[in-house]
């Protein structure tokens, strides 16, 4: 995950509502400098809205969010992703990801739950919700015990706190939904997204 990360401050955390919106989203973000997508597994539309990135936008690196269970684990390589990001992490989940093809970001808002990832060969992680779990100042007490981790936000981020997570030594990149607003999206504003996600791929460089 590290390395599939590497060099991208910022991840879209991309909601679709419609199969059709899927690919120009998609070729917005990735006109604006943000290639590497998290696309959530949250709407009915979700899993043919990736399939269609997967197929029809060359050059994005789309990956699962809201993984929860070995069955989605099974989806996300049947799709052809390249990562999966969950929100939390139980020890079915873990054992899941141990035997698939494609990494994961493991989801943790605790140091206990840093520790049982690490336990299972971890590294890197997505601490959610990141706001409502003692944001910036939260990270940063982790690096002191955890040094090696490191760290991808998500929840609660925009252009309003962004920095303070970018500008910690263990934060990796930050996930974020503000790049793609729901309501942009909804009425095709795909110039105004690819402008956001311009901005975004600026930011920490």
């Amino acid at each position: 995950m590290r390395d599939l990360l590497a060099g991208n401050t910022v991840i879209p955390v991309i909601v679709i509502d419609r199969v059709e919106d899927a690919v120009p989203l998609a070729k917005a973000l990735i006109a604006g400098g943000l290639n590497v997508l998290e696309v959530t597994l949250r709407t009915a539309a979700a899993v043919e809205g990736i399939r269609q990135i997967v197929e029809h936008v060359p050059g994005a690196i789309v990956g699962t969010g809201t993984v929860c269970s070995a069955d989605q684990v099974k989806l996300s390589e049947d799709l052809g992703c390249q990562f999966m990001v969950s929100p939390g992490s139980t020890d079915k989940l873990l054992a899941a990801a141990a035997n698939s093809s494609i990494g994961l970001l493991p989801g943790i808002s605790s140091a206990s739950e840093m520790m049982r990832c690490m336990e299972w060969g971890y590294q890197d992680f997505k601490f959610f919700p990141a706001e409502a779990a003692g944001g910036a100042v939260m990270i940063k007490s982790l690096y002191g015990p955890f040094s090696e981790a490191r760290i991808c936000p998500t929840g609660g981020i925009g252009l309003h706190n962004v920095m303070e997570y970018l500008s910690l030594p263990n934060v990796l990149c930050v996930g974020g939904s503000w790049i793609c607003p729901a309501q942009l999206v909804r009425e095709q504003r795909w110039d105004e997204i690819e402008q956001l996600a311009r901005e975004a791929s600026l930011l920490g460089q």
